[in-house]
């Protein structure tokens, strides 16, 4: 680096830390919150995946200060708009609004007038919001200087809370210039990272990783051969502890039913799932935020933007679809640092509820209607109409356009209107491309499940079986789940022969890299067919793995 460049990082640093000091109240920035507010000032496209409580938003929101133009904040939950306002009302930070559909028209429109005024640097919406062409002409017109995606890993298919509006953020992102974009997670697997990146088209981009590892968290897995003697335990285990907890449950009539039988046994709790009107799921937020509950029992649906520093066990009456959400939703707990508890009560047939979820098929002939439709139309046609002769709603019709999407069939233009594409493939292969990317994802989807089968019956140490799953190499024990402190756990030599990150051939399932490894057997993701384990001895006597030359390993993020 020449001295002219070390002094303008040096500058740049500088600035940063002073709008922190002076702006926000943050004497001393977080591990990789300073890196990625630099590679933002520099023009950069950045990728974050931090834990939880990391301080994610502090990313953006300094650069903010430091950029001409406004600050669009893309977040899925309106009440983590809310917050992320309010927080921002309480500093002299140039003012932010929301744009959402829990505000009258007119209040959305006040806000818009507002970011054409110059009188808010910051404006939170949703992705359904950007869907609607009106608004994204007013947010072009205010010449954008920095976009923040939070909860990013929602643009992958292969993430644990895939939400099919995110697919078009990236053409939204190129309609307002492309500023530098930050895409935000605190969860994120390398393939679901490759997503996300390619999702957002974005450019030049740097990926800063900071560590996923949570100590104070202390790891179990109960086993049970029937249900009733899982349900009485986790019962007891939850009404014999201390402190706030959350409990996830896989289907809404579970987060009744525990609930219930939390509150006979003496504890008040809650239960939380999308079938609840928005008012009652208001309530019970608000008394988990205020300390007014003992446990909050919940369906996936609750969680996401919640930042509790005090929740200190978190039990799963049976295991989510993947690792991905397991150690997200875990991760809730412990956030001041303190010991925290969490355990999963696992019978194995539980996974079959989660392979039926993730079962679903898209409807074929619904998706060659569309594509003929469009093809047959010859120009551009507005979404609804389409739907109107289709005779479908707004999520299966997104979930069939994306699919034609994938296919290169149909493209989507500026004004959210579609046209079939020029050099398109006829309607007929366009589907069988889709209906084949659709099993790979639901192969993938698979391999996650099976990952997290893994998890649950590993006799391994816990912690790095999960670190390895995202991609953090680990090469010790953490003295802190249950098989490290029962002292069973067999050490894997370090010349094996297979080393984690290693590139490898399989003759069936193609490239692969190798995330984890024990003694006995080692996991590769596929690019094609996801997550596998294979036994090493099987491996090694059949020459099932060959190492990719030249490179054979390959670097963390």
């Amino acid at each position: 680096m020449s001295v002219s460049g070390g002094w303008v990082r040096f500058g740049r640093r500088r600035r940063v830390r002073r709008v922190a000091r002076e702006v926000f109240d943050w004497r001393k920035l977080r591990p990789g919150q300073g890196e990625a507010m630099e590679q933002l000032l520099q023009g950069h496209d950045v990728l974050v995946v931090m834990p939880t409580g990391s301080g994610k938003s502090a990313v953006y929101q300094v650069p903010a200060q430091l950029l001409d133009g406004p600050t669009i904040v893309i977040s899925p939950l309106i009440a983590l708009q809310r917050d992320q306002m309010l927080s921002l009302a309480k500093r002299n930070a140039g003012g932010a609004v929301v744009v959402n559909s829990a505000q009258s028209a007119g209040a959305s429109e006040d806000s818009l007038e507002q970011i054409r005024a110059g009188k808010a640097e910051y404006v939170f919406l949703s992705p359904e919001q950007l869907a609607k062409p009106e608004i994204v002409d007013r947010l072009v017109a205010a010449r954008p200087s920095l976009i923040a995606v939070d909860e990013a890993h929602c643009v992958s298919a292969w993430g644990h809370d895939f939400r099919p509006d995110y697919l078009q953020l990236g053409r939204v992102i190129e309609r307002l210039g492309h500023p530098p974009v930050l895409a935000l997670t605190a969860t994120a697997a390398p393939p679901v990272r490759e997503d996300i990146v390619a999702a957002l088209g974005l450019r030049n981009v740097r990926q800063v990783i900071r560590g996923f590892d949570r100590p104070n968290i202390r790891l179990r897995v109960r086993r049970f051969a029937d249900e009733p003697a899982k349900r009485r335990s986790l019962v007891q285990d939850a009404a014999g502890r201390s402190g706030l907890g959350l409990v996830y449950v896989a289907t809404r009539r579970d987060a009744e039913a525990y609930a219930k039988e939390l509150n006979a046994a003496g504890l008040h709790a809650e239960a939380y799932h999308a079938g609840m009107k928005a008012s009652k799921r208001e309530r019970v937020h608000t008394l988990f935020s205020a300390d007014d509950l003992d446990v909050v029992v919940a369906t996936s649906a609750f969680g996401m933007g919640i930042d509790k520093p005090n929740v200190r066990y978190v039990l799963h009456s049976a295991p989510p679809e993947a690792p991905d959400s397991y150690y997200q939703e875990i991760g809730r707990a412990g956030r001041d640092g303190e010991p925290a508890d969490a355990v999963l009560y696992y019978r194995s047939e539980d996974l079959g509820l989660r392979r039926f979820f993730a079962a679903g098929k898209p409807d074929e002939d619904m998706l060659r209607q569309l594509a003929t439709l469009v093809r047959a139309h010859g120009g551009t046609v507005k979404v609804r109409s389409v739907r109107d002769a289709l005779g479908i709603g707004p999520s299966k019709m997104t979930s069939l356009v994306n699919l034609l999407q994938h296919a290169e069939a149909i493209e989507v233009n500026d004004r959210g209107e579609l046209r079939y594409a020029r050099q398109g493939p006829p309607p007929d292969q366009a589907v069988a491309d889709a209906m084949e990317q659709d099993a790979n994802r639901r192969r993938i989807d698979d391999s996650r499940i099976d990952m997290m089968r893994g998890y649950a019956e590993t006799t391994g140490c816990r912690r790095r079986y999960l670190l390895e799953y995202f991609g953090e190499p680990c090469s010790r024990t953490c003295d802190n789940c249950d098989n490290c402190v029962a002292g069973t756990i067999e050490t894997v030599k370090n010349d094996h022969p297979f080393p984690v990150h290693s590139e490898v051939v399989h003759a069936s399932w193609g490239p692969g890299t190798v995330m984890s490894v024990d003694p006995d057997r080692i996991t590769v993701l596929f690019d094609d067919t996801g997550y596998k384990t294979l036994s090493l001895d099987a491996v090694q006597r059949e020459g099932l793995l060959t190492l990719s030359p030249p490179a054979t390993s390959k670097p963390n993020p």
